[in-house]
């Protein structure tokens, strides 16, 4: 059977010790649920748990129809992390298509994420709750042992300022991806609108000296885009 895991940060009330320990108690109604009504978990039954410092494996030695399950330390596991910093820099998308990036770029290593309002960004409002659940969801379920950090969506401008020291690459022109990732292990990625960044944005680009990049002869959705880029970077 598989084994399921799930995050608890440090901050957390979910839990009566620090993970790690022999015996351990977890009170967390939203977790519990999911235990007992979804996964329908046994006594006996194993899975992981992991915080911003451990990762472990416990077995489940009683559930209280109540408000709590009672789990046995087993083993510890070896952590496991991007081996890139990425920040991706992407215009707030509509639909569902900002769910589809967090999800399939966390899977993928990065680190950060920093939606932009950008003047042809065609959704205003970002749901930021929902967009922390889906990064710690596809976290637990593709393996990683770290959550990627979220902020608030900036402009343009502002993410030049904010993080000045990262190199930056802008996906649009025809330089070689693999070439130009290949000497950094840490990097940002821009990915524009649909309708594409507005000439006052793209003199901002020119003004700041960012790296232009191409990956495909083909013109590509603005989610299509960041998923390649992202991709493109782990590979290089």
């Amino acid at each position: 059977m598989r084994l399921h895991r799930f995050y608890l940060p440090n901050t957390s009330d979910a839990k009566d010790q620090n993970l790690g320990a022999k015996s351990l108690w977890v009170h967390e109604s939203g977790l519990l649920a999911q235990w007992q009504k979804v996964l329908r978990y046994k006594e006996g039954q194993e899975l992981v748990l992991f915080d911003d410092e451990r990762e472990c494996l416990y077995r489940i030695a009683s559930i209280s129809k109540n408000d709590s399950v009672h789990l046995e330390y087993v083993t510890e596991y070896e952590r496991k992390f991007p081996r890139k910093k990425i920040y991706l820099f992407w215009s707030v998308l509509k639909k569902d298509k900002n769910d589809w990036v967090l999800q399939k770029a966390t899977e993928l290593g990065v680190t950060n994420f920093i939606p932009l309002n950008c003047e042809r960004t065609e959704k205003q409002n970002f749901n930021f709750e929902r967009a922390i659940k889906i990064i710690i969801e596809a976290s637990e379920q593709c393996g990683r042992s770290d959550i990627p950090r979220l902020r608030e969506p900036i402009t343009l401008g502002e993410s030049f300022k904010e993080y000045e020291s990262i190199q930056k690459f802008i996906l649009e022109g025809d330089g070689s991806a693999t070439e130009l990732f290949k000497d950094y292990t840490e990097l940002g990625l821009y990915i524009g609108p649909e309708g594409g960044w507005s000439p006052d944005e793209k003199k901002l680009f020119e003004q700041s000296g960012i790296k232009k990049i191409s990956l495909s002869q083909f013109t590509l959705r603005a989610e299509t885009a960041a998923i390649a880029a992202v991709s493109a970077a782990f590979l290089a």
